[in-house]
């Protein structure tokens, strides 16, 4: 099974350049977790997708976030949100079971602009929020741990893991991206025994998902490595390859990020 995830970054806006890709370079995907698909569920283009054979489910809202799984497989068990916070009304959620798989497609909040201390970040405002969203993903893929499945948490998680995953490492130090309170939950999260597929199967320097649209940063490759699949100890058992399609990002009109992917057996 080939699961890729992509933040669409609007799939109105997108929605060639996603059609192009599920035809060519990603023709071999099973299944695929959009993030800030920008559109309310009744808005999003299903029938586009099911008219190319996938299953469809979504978890939007107008104008911002929104998330989806595409499969060419059946959706079992979906679910939209994530438990914790009853005044969270941010669609950043969805999971569903494909092919014996569970597939959690997730958008995590960016936590920009940080107040600081001196040097200390303050975990107030929208950094606060990235935080405590952590904390109950943290608490859901304890849940799923327990359960003892082959699972998959993949998406858009606006981490950059380690100096590594960046190109200018200087230039994000006091990012909510990389500041070390958000290494930490993303370490804690991975510490409950996940294993990151891409950086198991790819350790080398330079690779990337995300090129900012300002400053020439695709032209310089400035990029930064944001897009990841977290895997449970059943689900590691079965990884076989792992990686990032890069060309997606020079195509006319693009995301700023591309699809990142993982090969599971069967």
């Amino acid at each position: 099974m080939k699961i890729a995830t992509f933040n669409i970054n609007g799939i109105k806006a997108r929605l060639d350049r996603l059609t192009e890709y599920l035809a060519g370079a990603g023709a071999d995907v099973d299944v695929i977790c959009l993030q800030e698909i920008k559109s309310v569920d009744e808005g999003f283009p299903r029938e586009v997708f099911e008219g190319m054979g996938y299953h469809v489910e979504t978890h939007g809202q107008k104008s911002f976030n929104g998330v989806a799984i595409l499969s060419k497989l059946p959706l079992t068990d979906v679910r939209r949100g994530l438990a914790g916070d009853d005044t969270d009304e941010h669609a950043r959620w969805i999971e569903a079971v494909a092919g014996g798989i569970r597939i959690c497609g997730l958008y995590l909040p960016n936590g920009n602009p940080v107040e600081f201390d001196g040097d200390a970040p303050i975990p107030a405002g929208k950094y606060g929020f990235k935080l405590s969203w952590m904390a109950r993903m943290q608490a859901r893929v304890a849940q799923v741990l327990a359960a003892e499945e082959p699972a998959v948490f993949c998406g858009d998680y606006n981490i950059i893991p380690q100096a590594i995953d960046a190109a200018k490492p200087e230039t994000w130090a006091r990012d909510a991206l990389a500041l070390p309170p958000s290494r930490a939950a993303y370490r804690r999260i991975l510490n409950l025994g996940l294993t990151e597929a891409l950086r198991t199967l790819n350790p080398a320097a330079g690779l990337y998902s995300y090129w900012d649209f300002q400053a020439g940063a695709w032209e310089r490759n400035n990029g930064i490595r944001i897009d990841h699949h977290l895997l449970t100890p059943q689900a590691a058992d079965m990884l076989t390859g792992a990686g990032v399609d890069k060309s997606e990002r020079g195509k006319d009109r693009p995301s700023d990020h591309v699809p990142v992917w993982i090969t599971l057996a069967a």
